[in-house]
């Protein structure tokens, strides 16, 4: 039964206590968005007057030749301006990456009472979430969302916890990404003066997680948006896209770069990921690295799916800019804090740009 569109609390329930998600409203046939979808204008995407990111993906086969120099200066380079870009012969196999687009297609094509099981407030595990939108009682419009999110924390309690339909494929997946997360941020490390091995690389990358994200056909996607704009908290985001598109990054403008306070999309590359500077990295650097304000649109012709890792430091782990790098400067732009007061007051809001480094900022004032 569908809900009422006109009664959110009808809505809410059916959407979020019942395990429909968005899908499920999709699925009882409406012909127009619900009113708690309609994001305000300014919020709303403009597939029109945006332009394609038009900047070749970095081979990461090369950082074990003699090019090794070049392509690190790629990374860093990416990692200073536009916080984003792709990556191809990475490591993670072709077929892989098929099968779990595949998986999160099947995955949320499960009956609404099997996914509803993996709801915050009953899930038989701490490390596996199911939802949608991002903080639903927050935000003053939801997104166009569904997923399903799963903590790791060794691989006997991922076979024992995570979904029997996402897990066969999500674990392969951490772990065949983990050799080229190292090598992405050995070389930015590396830049910043501090040499990783296996003593300190946990301060960087020991929390992860394995998120798929489901955006629904939506009748009017002008009026929606898939995920609202934000930047990601932690270290690194690995995201794996469909070749639907949808994904839009901020030009800042603050950096010598076309485009400036311009959105531009992230367009599929077949085989690639795409990486994407997160919070702490921006943080670490004193603000040399920036993390990535973006967004997803969402569309009309055919439902898109797209698979994350997040890394991200321990949540006891103390974070503060490194010392190599505000002895060069001169000032830290960021205090100390820890990681999971960072996370506390990152899930306490709605997204709204990169406001979250508020937190950490130093006011000079």
């Amino acid at each position: 039964m569908a809900p009422s569109l006109d009664d959110e609390s009808s809505l809410f329930n059916f959407v979020v206590r019942d395990g429909n998600g968005v899908k499920g409203i999709v699925d009882s046939g409406i012909s127009k968005v619900p009113r708690p979808y309609i994001q305000p204008p300014a919020e709303q995407i403009n597939k029109k007057n945006a332009s394609k990111c038009e900047i070749p993906p970095i081979d990461l086969s090369k950082l074990d030749g003699p090019e090794h120099d070049e392509v690190a200066n790629q990374i860093v380079r990416a990692a200073e301006t536009l916080g984003f870009f792709q990556v191809v012969n990475h490591g993670v196999p072709i077929q892989l990456l098929d099968t779990l687009k595949q998986t999160a297609h099947n995955f949320f094509g499960l009956p609404a009472e099997r996914k509803a099981v993996y709801r915050k407030e009953v899930s038989p595990s701490p490390l596996v979430k199911y939802g949608t939108s991002f903080v639903p009682e927050k935000e003053k419009a939801l997104e166009w969302k569904d997923y399903i999110s799963m903590a790791y924390t060794n691989e006997n309690e991922a076979l024992q916890q995570w979904p029997m339909e996402c897990r066969d494929v999500a674990l392969p997946y951490l772990k065949t990404s983990h050799e080229m997360v190292k090598k992405l941020l050995d070389a930015l490390m590396a830049n910043l003066g501090v040499e990783l091995d296996d003593s300190n690389i946990d301060a960087f990358i020991g929390k992860k997680m394995v998120n798929m994200n489901f955006y629904p056909t939506c009748p009017n996607p002008e009026l929606t948006v898939g995920v609202g704009r934000h930047s990601d908290m932690g270290t690194l985001t690995i995201l794996l896209q469909d070749g639907i598109g949808g994904l839009y990054v901020k030009v800042p403008e603050d950096i010598d770069m076309e485009k400036k306070g311009e959105w531009v999309e992230i367009p599929p590359i077949p085989g690639a990921l795409v990486i994407n500077i997160g919070d702490m990295l921006q943080i670490w650097s004193n603000g040399r690295y920036k993390s990535a304000e973006h967004r997803v649109r969402t569309t009309s012709t055919k439902s898109r799916v797209s698979i994350l890792i997040f890394t991200s430091p321990q949540a006891t782990q103390k974070v503060a800019p490194l010392p190599q790098v505000v002895e060069k400067d001169g000032m830290a732009h960021y205090r100390e804090f820890l990681f999971s007061d960072y996370m506390n007051s990152f899930f306490g809001n709605a997204h709204d740009g990169k406001k979250s480094l508020d937190f950490a900022k130093v006011n000079f004032s």
